[in-house]
């Protein structure tokens, strides 16, 4: 096998990622390069398919002995599988090597978790890996902002458009009856036909031309206009001199007491601090603070 798989080695660059099932796969895959798709097809269709005999001898090997060159013998012979698998999502506008590239993981886990005694052919079991890890890739890479992220939402992405009688929007019996048949609601139907119906749209104006236009010209700024700008600054600076003048109205004493308590960048003086100060009470402290809480009160409602 080592010398039928030493062709495209020669012609092609790792396709497995460091994070992939079998990292000793990097120096024997071909890789589905966008610019020789056709070239990868043709190099995967060489590899001979095993007989259900050789299949489970190389799945024990692999299972028993971490056989690496039984790993890569099963894989190469299913890649074609994941060409024929990729095919079928050609509608969604994706390049063809990223999702056999993608295919080609699922296969490697596939291969990784097979179990031969279960009496199930490998194609079988890894179709499913295969199609999981191409569906993550759509899902992920179809729009900037992800379209599908629940069950029935995934559901509803890779069977909606298949199950349309025709190229208009969905009337109400046809939502009722595809509803139906995905087990999803009619309101999760409405959605997902509206989500695809969409295309991104960029922010910006695309081109140099002086009068275009983008969505970006439209957004409203959530900040203060500058009529409002310049209002809040005038609220400001009156607020400002009205308490100066109030606080200019009141006695020494009751001044000294409004700016200990309520005035100070720290935290301000207590009643007894200030009763201490006067050589009087508390509670008399706290009846000349209150009067002259009012006073400031009056001054600022006339300055209004």
């Amino acid at each position: 096998m080592s010398q039928t798989i030493a062709t495209p080695v020669a012609a092609s660059a790792s396709l497995i990622p460091a994070a992939a099932p079998f990292g000793l796969f990097s120096a024997a895959f071909p890789t589905p390069a966008a610019s020789s798709l056709e070239s990868y097809v043709q190099t995967v269709n060489r590899f001979p398919m095993l007989t259900p005999e050789r299949e489970t001898e190389l799945a024990r090997r692999l299972r028993d002995e971490d056989d690496i060159a039984a790993a890569r013998e099963l894989v190469m012979s299913h890649l074609r599988v994941v060409v024929s698998v990729a095919r079928g999502y050609m509608g969604y506008g994706l390049p063809q090597a990223d999702l056999i590239q993608e295919g080609n993981i699922g296969l490697m886990k596939a291969v990784k978790r097979f179990d031969p005694e279960r009496g199930v052919r490998l194609v079988s079991f890894a179709v499913h890996w295969i199609r999981a890890e191409m569906h993550e890739y759509i899902l992920k890479n179809w729009r900037i902002v992800k379209v599908a992220t629940t069950k029935a939402q995934r559901k509803l992405f890779f069977n909606l458009r298949s199950m349309k009688q025709s190229h208009g929007t969905l009337g109400p019996a046809e939502v009722k009856s595809m509803a139906r048949t995905l087990g999803v609601r009619d309101a999760d139907v409405v959605e997902m036909e509206t989500r695809m119906g969409g295309h991104d749209v960029a922010l910006e104006p695309v081109g140099d031309e002086e009068e275009s236009f983008g969505p970006i010209a439209y957004l409203a700024d959530p900040g203060a206009t500058p009529a409002q700008q310049l209002e809040q600054a005038q609220t400001a600076a009156l607020r400002q001199s009205g308490l100066s003048n109030a606080l200019a109205s009141l006695d020494a004493r009751s001044r000294r007491i409004i700016e200990a308590r309520w005035l100070q960048e720290e935290r301000g003086a207590t009643l007894h601090d200030l009763a201490d100060e006067f050589g009087v009470s508390a509670e008399r402290i706290r009846q000349i603070e209150q009067k002259a809480m009012q006073r400031i009160k009056a001054a600022l409602q006339e300055a209004a």
